[in-house]
């Protein structure tokens, strides 16, 4: 990879084409189950969206009803949504035109999380379906890699198959291109706690190959649930009280990791966690800490303090939090990556560098350098160039 503009995406998100998985999964085996565009209706307005499992958007269980997660790329009025197929950008979800995006916003690469039809299956609680869709999802993905080396896709993985099948679903996609593994926070009802030994092979692959381990906004952990949901928000409203809430997911799993022992049994395991921000991480730190020494938890096996474990192999993104990167020294300067969220609404695109340069303002040439992509570069094994 030649970095050019000096700045990777540690989270953005790639869309997909309506063709995708009804290209890769078996008609015959799944039918109308194979995730797909179809039409819908909603207050008396003909419109478009995923259907998973059979289920139209909107439908109970079935998926939000929007066809694609894009505002950024759609316009004025921002922000808006498109609602017809033919209304969602080929830079969304077609790899050659998203590169074009990338070259417009400044950014080298970018690390792909889910969008639409989304990166979890398991609510069917059909574990043969959710392993052919997640292969047709990482297999999509995949192809991504082959267009440029700057896409840097994450793994999807199928909660309800065997830990050894997941591990083995891991070891392939990494081969084919893929740089880390995307979790839920909490596992699916039914399975073991996410600190269980069951799912030490997981740690272990993950461990082995290098590939980071990430939590993304809310991890599917639905923090806040009873403050969020409320009858008078409008749609912006409740889209807004609902992602504010991710800044405390760290808090929620950090502290699972380490007092489980699960980051002393895996030492150089990478954990990264994408849209929660940073500056909520020094409380995190301090009480870890706190805990671990009033309650003398080296006496039970957990002999490194929080601290030093948080330092050693955890990471935070940021992209306008300005009074975070104040911090940035006790949270680690090498542990902090830059993030664009493209191309959802909080993105600043085609514009990321005007915000860069307002959230760093007055840091050192070489601390930007590693926030904005030297970080991202050692976290990912990312080989790469810079052009003079």
């Amino acid at each position: 990879m030649e970095i050019k503009f000096g700045l990777i995406s540690a989270d953005s998100h790639a869309a997909f084409a309506r063709d995708d998985f009804t290209s890769r999964m078996s008609t015959k085996k799944w039918g109308d189950k194979i995730p797909q565009v179809v039409e819908f209706k909603k207050d008396g307005e003909v419109q478009d969206g995923w259907s998973l499992y059979g289920q139209k958007p909107g439908a109970p269980r079935g998926f939000q009803p929007t066809v694609c997660n894009c505002p950024a790329l759609m316009g004025e009025p921002f922000p808006h949504w498109p609602k017809r197929w033919e209304d969602v950008p080929k830079m969304a979800y077609e790899p050659a035109e998203r590169l074009k995006a990338l070259d417009i916003d400044g950014v080298d690469a970018e690390v792909l999380f889910p969008n639409p039809p989304g990166g979890n299956y398991y609510q069917f609680k059909d574990a043969e379906y959710e392993f052919d869709t997640l292969v047709a999802y990482n297999d999509i993905l995949a192809d991504w890699t082959r267009v440029s080396d700057r896409f840097l896709p994450l793994i999807s993985v199928p909660y309800l198959s065997p830990p050894d099948v997941i591990a083995r679903e891991i070891e392939r996609s990494v081969k084919n291109g893929h740089c880390g593994v995307n979790l839920a926070g909490k596992m699916p009802k039914g399975l073991p706690h996410i600190g269980d030994p069951y799912w030490y092979p997981v740690w272990d692959v993950c461990e082995q190959l290098g590939i980071p381990i990430h939590f993304h906004g809310s991890a599917s952990i639905g923090v806040g649930d009873t403050a969020k949901v409320w009858k008078g928000y409008s749609t912006r409203q409740q889209h807004s009280a609902s992602t504010s809430t991710s800044a405390v997911t760290p808090a929620q799993i950090v502290p699972q990791l380490i007092f489980t022992g699960v980051t002393e049994r895996f030492p150089n395991l990478k954990v990264v966690f994408a849209e929660a921000g940073i500056g909520g991480l020094n409380y995190l730190i301090s009480t870890c800490d706190h805990e671990w020494e009033t309650h003398h938890l080296w006496t039970e096996g957990l002999t490194t303090r929080p601290s030093d474990i948080v330092h050693r192999q955890m990471y935070v993104n940021f992209w306008f939090e300005a009074e975070g990167i104040k911090l940035r020294h006790d949270i680690g300067i090498d542990n902090i990556m830059w993030e664009s969220d493209f191309p959802h609404v909080a993105a600043y695109y085609p514009n990321s560098w005007e915000s860069v340069e307002r959230v760093l303002d007055g840091v050192p040439a070489d601390e930007r350098r590693k926030l904005l992509y030297e970080n991202a570069l050692r976290v990912y094994q990312i080989k790469a160039t810079v052009a003079a």
